[in-house]
Order: structure tokens, then C-alpha cells, then sequence
């Protein structure tokens, strides 16, 4: 199913398993500032704009589940799904370094149009696919910049974020992917919980479980790498959910 604001691939695979990928493209739509932000498109291909690599990773890895997937289909500098409404980094006026002209002056007619015909679909969307089954566990997948502008370095290959609310599936995942020898980071590059995102809405507040994982982009930057992850994260991934008891 395609939407504007989504696109829906596998609806009818039978997984507990639900793959999101919140941040799959750079799209601009012509209604947005005419297609296009005010920002170099170099800009546009950097992570500030979207995940990269996380939609390929997303689909191969729900393929390999039997699951289905939803991502979104906008840049998150047009506006973030992976914010609450009321977060004040919804719609980003300057990210790593890179001003977004588009943004700067950005009106609440603005802000609430982007809302209405994209943000507010695609949790509709997803909250409808999660809500099929009793049962569903959802997988949210990002992607990471190996280093932001005037930072060190990141070492991790995986990054598992979880909050503090439920980490029943992301505690075993990180003993998994650690025994697998994976350099697996607990809450690396970031902290994972955050009030109105995506997995605080669909997963923290209905009681599914959960995972978040953040792969370093430079290693699913091409097909072959998110093949490769694919088929590395999906047998720990079913293994941990079955011998969970969730």
C-alpha cells in the first residue's frame, strides 16, 4: 500500500514482527517550498536528511522475518516522525553543522500542513498495522553517521536503544549480537527514550515489545551490506522474541 506520507510492503506476512523505519528517504514534496529545502543536495544525502540505508536494511531484514514494514516517504528535516508533536526538534532549523533556509521562519500554518498531510498519516498508518494482531512486536530500524561534525569517531557497528520503561527484548538482543561478536552499543550513539517518538507512542504506551536498532551507515550504505546485516540481525532477532516468553 503507497500513500503519500508511507508506503506499506508486505501487509499479509504472517510475523509477530512489525519493521518501521521511520527516517527511509530524503523526499521533499513539491508542496513543501517547491520540493526542496534551501539546502545543497549533498546536504540532502547526508543523515541529517534521512537514515541512510535503513530502508533497504528494513526490507530485506522484514523479509527475512516474514514481517511486515512501514516507512515513512519524507525527508526528516520536513518534518520528523520520529518526534512528538510538541517536541521543539519537530521541524529542524540547523542540524550538524547545516543551516535549512526552509525551516528558518517556518509559520504554525506551515507546521500544523506538514502534520496534517504527512506526520499524523503515517502513525495512523502505523498504529493500524500494529493494531492487527494482539501480539505484534514491533522492530524499529535507523541508521547512524560514524561521526558528527567535530565529534570522535563512533566505534559501534549496532547501536540498541531502549528505554527505561521496557528493555525485556533489548537486554537478551544485546547479549546476542555481543556473543555473535558484533560491537554492539547499550543506548549508543544516543539515549533511547524519548517522550512522543515513535516507539514511545506504538510500543512504550500500548505494551508491546519492542527493539530500536541503529546500524552505522557506512556499513549498509550499498545493497550488499544491508543484505549482509539482514541476514546477521534476522535469526538473533526471531531467536530472542521466541525465547522470550513475550
Amino acid at each position: 500500500m503507497t500513500h503519500p506520507a508511507y508506503e506499506i510492503i508486505g501487509a499479509e506476512r504472517p510475523a509477530r514482527w512489525l519493521v518501521t523505519v521511520d527516517h527511509a528517504t530524503n523526499r521533499v514534496p513539491d508542496w513543501v517550498n517547491g520540493g526542496a529545502l534551501g539546502i545543497a543536495p549533498a546536504d540532502m544525502a547526508r543523515h541529517i536528511a534521512w537514515d541512510v540505508g535503513a530502508l533497504g536494511l528494513g526490507q530485506a531484514l522484514a523479509e527475512r522475518l516474514d514481517a511486515a514494514l512501514i516507512h515513512s516517504d519524507f525527508s526528516r528535516l520536513v518534518i520528523d516522525p520520529n518526534r512528538g508533536e510538541d517536541d521543539p526538534t519537530l521541524v529542524m532549523q540547523l542540524y550538524d553543522g547545516t543551516i535549512v533556509p526552509a525551516n528558518r521562519a517556518i509559520s504554525e500554518a506551515a507546521v500544523e500542513e506538514r502534520l496534517a498531510r504527512l506526520h499524523r498519516p503515517y502513525h495512523a498508518a502505523l498504529e493500524a498495522l500494529a493494531a492487527r494482531r494482539p501480539d505484534t512486536a514491533i522492530c524499529a530500524i535507523h541508521s547512524f553517521t560514524p561521526q558528527l561534525r567535530g565529534h570522535a569517531p563512533r566505534p559501534w557497528e549496532v547501536g540498541v536503544l531502549s528505554s527505561h520503561k521496557d528493555r525485556r527484548l533489548a537486554v537478551p538482543l544485546i547479549a546476542a549480537l555481543a556473543a555473535a561478536g558484533i560491537c554492539v552499543g547499550d543506548n549508543e550513539p544516543y539515549d533511547g527514550h524519548l517522550d512522543g517518538d515513535s516507539i514511545d507512542r506504538h510500543a512504550l504506551a500500548p505494551g508491546r515489545p519492542n527493539v530500536l536498532i541503529e546500524l552505522r551507515n557506512d556499513l549498509i550504505a550499498g545493497a550488499a551490506g544491508q543484505q549482509a546485516w539482514a541476514t546477521r540481525l534476522a535469526p538473533v532477532l526471531a531467536q530472542v522474541l521466541a525465547e522470550s516468553g513475550l
